[in-house]
């Protein structure tokens, strides 16, 4: 079955040897606009003096309802990887996967699902492999100082996470099925009902699998006897990863209805119900079945909305509420069969969340106001310990932010935000950002932009209480931030699409919080390290219309981002100072490439990260660098339209030349690896508006 399917995967790369689309400038994907043919016209565009006013000086990236499509076994984590040039560090196949913008750590990540922070509030940080991208609409990465429009705390920036309900008039139904290596089964339902007033969805998607990959385990050596029993060489055997299985399953509600006066009110639920086995390290030489060690999380995310929407004003609020428990379970065989539990975790976070937000037009101005409020309480516990409670906090985070975006001419923008942060009783500096862009060239587009920022970032709750070794003295990170870039876009009338961007960044951390190993055997944090961290991205795109019912897409990321401690030394022992902080890869990339005849799409696409270090020494020993890797995967899909319903056939190998690789010392990943998707979308007779 492999060889066949390995043949099938060789054809295709002979037809593409090019770099899937990181940013899709596409208004839909065939299969959600019902067309016959995956290409898609290249639409002629009005070349305007005036940009959205919304957008001035902001570094974006847009990832569009396409990209989020592509398969319904791609996590967020895995878009990002493909999608742009950002770190996502990943811990194994459907594993811990956390992202980090422009050098900085995955806690200065700011991550939003329709307004509703959804990162962590005892670690900070998001565990990207539990978002399905299959359940996102839309998402936009705001590097850097872009990010304090939105939130404040992204010391590297900000991802928003849109999903809405369908518009598709009537009924609607979707349904994909997907199987795959290592007993890997991917189920997608849709049902969807819209007419002029009521937009209603409801999305379910489920996953499991035994994820029993094979792999040669560098990190063991086993000896070769001869028959005097001799050692007279050695091998890395080939090993199966272990208690490694997984099974997710995510249900979204969706609900909108517009009233008789032009007013929307919104509703969005979604549910995670999560079990996975804690993978084993490659060093690890005890038997999986002595131990039990797995994760489970059961997560109700819920936001209710009300917009208005007028001729020079704006206005929405919104409320929402997230509950969240998750469990961690470690036990051991005494040796008789019967297991002790050594760890029994289990944390309860509940969100309670409230949004204001106002915009006001007037002649080449726009003014913006917003007050967001998120309480979190708290209960940490270890039932297994003899202390039981590790900690029972609850924090309140109330931010306010102004702007003003002028507009005084047709090519100048400046806008002004000013942001102020509440945690607790805790207040904030004000978090200053000025950013402008210059319309250099009509033709083409060509604009110079730029941005200055200061941001703050509050230690998290396991940071200040955690037991043992909490620090409640610990002071907020503190970040500046500035950056300048130039961005294009060209375009013919259904010939060809050109778009692109360069950017400079550099931005200084200071009160940098690090987590540090005590005489008392466990660690604490500390306000150890100042970072600075620059360098520069790229982006291009192009879209070719060069034939009838041909097209071509190329796409491709690059970020240099050295990311270098210039803190004073701890000690007469301490070598990390100017050195590249530990999994930061100072080069990353991503190239994509789809081609598209009639029903037909072959897809291409791969990411490179550098060597990353493991110590704070930078040293080159075995266990202290992870080496840099290329992994890059293929899909061949056949749309298969019939009088009553659309059918997609679609092959997917990933891992496509079989790359020995880890993202994170001592944890294996995947060799190449296949999966099938079948879809089907009855056609009732309705039409997209």
């Amino acid at each position: 079955m492999n060889r066949v399917l390995r043949l099938v995967v060789a054809a295709s790369i002979c037809l593409s040897l090019f770099p899937v689309r990181g940013q899709a400038q596409q208004e839909d994907s065939l299969w959600w606009n019902r067309s016959r043919s995956f290409v898609v016209p290249i639409g002629d565009v009005t070349v305007e003096g005036r940009r959205p006013m919304k957008e001035i000086g902001v570094q974006q990236t847009r990832l569009e309802e396409p990209v989020l499509r592509n398969h319904i076994a791609s996590s967020m984590a895995e878009v990002l990887t493909f999608g742009s040039s950002i770190f996502v560090k990943q811990h194994g196949r459907a594993t811990l996967s956390t992202v980090a913008f422009r050098g900085t750590s995955p806690s200065h990540t700011q991550v939003a699902w329709n307004g509703l922070k959804i990162q962590s509030p005892m670690l900070g940080t998001t565990d990207f492999s539990l978002i399905p991208s299959y359940l996102m609409d839309g998402a936009t990465l705001l590097h850097g100082s872009s990010s304090v429009s939105e939130t404040g705390g992204g010391l590297g920036g900000a991802i928003l996470l849109k999903s809405a309900p369908s518009t598709e008039s009537g009924f609607g139904l979707q349904y994909v099925q997907g199987i795959g290596s290592y007993s890997t089964y991917d189920e997608f339902l849709r049902l969807s009902y819209a007419n002029d007033r009521w937009q209603v969805q409801t999305r379910l998607l489920h996953s499991l699998s035994e994820n029993d990959f094979h792999y040669t385990n560098y990190k063991k050596s086993e000896l070769i006897y001869d028959s005097n029993h001799q050692v007279v060489g050695s091998y890395h055997p080939t090993e199966t990863n272990r208690n490694c299985d997984f099974r997710d399953l995510h249900l979204m509600q969706e609900v909108a209805h517009t009233l008789p006066n032009g007013d929307r009110l919104g509703l969005e639920a979604w549910y995670l119900d999560s079990r996975r086995g804690v993978p084993m390290l490659m060093v690890d030489y005890n038997d999986e079945r002595d131990f039990l060690n797995e994760q489970r999380e059961r997560t109700l995310r819920s936001v209710v909305s009300w917009q208005r929407l007028a001729t020079r004003y704006k206005a929405e609020a919104r409320a929402g509420y997230v509950y969240s428990w998750q469990a961690y379970d470690f036990s051991k065989d005494r040796g008789n069969g019967i297991f002790t539990e050594l760890i029994r975790s289990r944390n309860r976070m509940h969100t309670l969340y409230g949004q204001g937000h106002g915009e006001f037009y007037a002649e080449r101005w726009l003014f913006t106001a917003t007050l967001s409020l998120h309480h979190h309480l708290v209960e940490s516990r270890d039932e297994r310990s003899l202390q039981g409670e590790i900690y029972d906090r609850g924090r309140t985070e109330l931010s306010l932010a102004a702007s003003a975006r002028w507009s005084p001419t047709e090519r100048l923008g400046l806008a002004l935000i000013l942001r102020e942060e509440l945690y607790d009783r805790e207040l904030s500096p004000l978090i200053p950002a000025l950013s402008a862009d210059y319309l250099l060239s009509k033709r083409g587009r060509l604009t110079l932009k730029g941005s200055l920022s200061r941001n703050y970032r509050y230690p998290t709750l396991n940071d200040l209480y955690f037991e043992p070794g909490g620090n409640p003295e610990l002071n907020p990170e503190r970040g500046l931030s500035y950056d300048a870039g130039l961005s294009f876009h060209l375009q013919r009338q259904g010939r060809y699409s050109l778009s692109g961007s360069a950017t400079w960044f550099d931005s200084y951390i200071d009160d940098w919080i690090i987590w540090q190993a005590t005489p008392q055997g466990y660690w604490t944090p500390r306000n150890l390290k100042k970072v600075h961290a620059y360098g520069v991205e790229l982006h291009g795109e192009w879209l070719w219309h060069f034939a009838r019912d041909w097209q071509l897409q190329l796409v491709g990321n690059f970020a240099w981002t050295p990311s270098i401690n210039e803190s004073d030394p701890s000690g007469a022992y301490d070598q990390s100072v100017g050195k590249q902080l530990i999994y930061q890869p100072e080069y990353s990339a991503s190239v994509g490439a789809e081609i598209a005849w009639r029903t037909w799409r072959l897809g291409y696409k791969g990411n490179y990260y550098s060597e990353r270090y493991t110590t704070s020494s930078n040293s080159n020993s075995p266990l202290g660098v992870v080496a840099g890797y290329y992994v890059c995967e293929a899909s061949l899909e056949k749309l298969i339209p019939l009088s009553w319903a659309d059918f997609s056939a679609k092959l997917n190998a990933r891992n496509l030349f079989d790359r020995e690789y880890e993202s994170v010392l001592a944890r294996p990943m995947p060799g190449i690896h296949f999966e099938f998707f079948l879809g089907i979308r009855p056609k009732w007779g309705k039409k997209r508006e």
